[in-house]
């Protein structure tokens, strides 16, 4: 069944802590992405793990499956967006709609064992292009189809949201 889809712009996490699970991205720096990043990856097997992976706990909320997977697609997504941005001249990201991605791509569905297998290996590949970028390149930027522009460093402040933000929910 599928959830009601998340309409909200949530670029405010580059100006303020989220109040529900208290990650101020703001406060992240370039050369901490990578660190965050791993962190987080490192977290996520357990979540797999759990016996209860493919249950959601009610019926408007993913299960901590379906978070996972959003959660890897994220990682590969923003891995892509990170290499447009170094390689081209202010691009527009192609839209990513999330609910139709778990719909078409049955995240429910999805063999927990894969599902963590691949979200680590997008995670730190993630984290590695993070630290790759120069210094000088951190003010590169990119922009959504919504019109809201990113650099380098705050699209790595706001994806790094994200994966907290889930872990947070599939853990609290």
């Amino acid at each position: 069944m599928p959830i009601t889809p998340d309409t909200k712009n949530w670029t405010w996490v580059l100006e303020r802590e989220c109040p529900e699970c208290g990650f101020d991205a703001s406060r992240v720096d370039l050369a901490d992405i990578p660190g965050h990043l791993r962190a987080n990856v490192d977290a996520w097997p357990a979540v797999l793990r759990r016996r209860d992976v493919a249950e959601r706990p009610d019926d408007s909320t993913w299960s901590p499956l379906e978070y996972s997977a959003h959660v890897r697609d994220v990682f590969r997504i923003f891995t892509e967006r990170l290499e447009l941005m170094l390689g081209d001249d202010d691009p527009a990201f192609e839209n990513w709609d999330q609910d139709v991605t778990a719909v078409a791509d049955r995240y429910a569905e999805q063999d927990p064992r894969v599902v963590e297998a691949d979200l680590v290996a997008a995670g730190r590949a993630l984290a590695d292009a993070f630290e790759r970028v120069p210094v000088e390149a951190a003010t590169r930027t990119g922009r959504r189809s919504d019109g809201s522009k990113f650099t380098v460093v705050t699209l790595g402040q706001y994806l790094l949201h994200d994966p907290v933000h889930h872990l947070w929910d599939v853990t609290r």
